[in-house]
């Protein structure tokens, strides 16, 4: 088995760093944000359109039918990103309130076990252009009342959201968002 040098060591923190950056920018009892950004080797309006395309990248561990090909998402402003479930049930995630092909796209609502809670959520995500590629920074924002506080599930709606901008961006890069379960976030032991 080859050894890692420090120089190789050096260098892959280094493109991780560059490549990806997520954070709890706030949490409190009665709200939280958290934001993720990378960089992705494409260009913006590939970036866009794969955004609406949350059945082919999402996890299917994280929908209510265990299934992401059952997740659809309307690029335009009243669009719904919802999920078909068996028996002709339906799941509305979050509804698009904005929508700048190749720029910027901003949803409301209260994603999986939050739609249980009395709060809203803003999910946006910005996109710019650089002379690489593309920086995509995905920024959601949940404020409301929870018995418990909301300040406790900022850290798992990171990771999993973490995790799903992770998949996206291996999805864009290389056509399947399986090569991103090894995302760069460490789990607490």
């Amino acid at each position: 088995m080859a050894r890692s040098t420090p120089v190789a060591t050096c260098a892959v923190v280094f493109l991780l760093a560059r490549s990806a950056s997520a954070e709890i920018v706030s949490a409190t009892p009665v709200g939280f944000e958290v934001r993720e950004s990378l960089h992705v080797a494409a260009r913006p309006s590939e970036i866009y359109s794969a955004i609406g395309t949350p059945g082919r990248w999402w996890s299917s561990e994280h929908t209510y039918s265990g299934r992401a090909e059952n997740l659809r998402m309307d690029l335009r402003a009243g669009g719904c990103w919802c999920e078909k479930l068996p028996e002709g049930g339906s799941v509305q995630h979050m509804t698009v309130v904005n929508a700048q092909p190749g720029k910027l796209l901003r949803l409301r609502g209260a994603l999986g076990p939050l739609q249980g809670l009395a709060v809203d959520g803003a999910m946006t995500w910005t996109i710019t252009a650089s002379p690489d590629g593309t920086t995509l920074e995905m920024a959601y924002a949940v404020g409301g009342y929870a018995k418990d506080g909301l300040d406790k599930l900022a850290e798992p709606v990171d990771r999993v959201l973490a995790d799903q901008i992770h998949r996206l961006k291996t999805f864009i890069e290389t056509g399947s968002p399986e090569a991103a379960a090894a995302s760069p976030r460490k789990e607490k032991p």
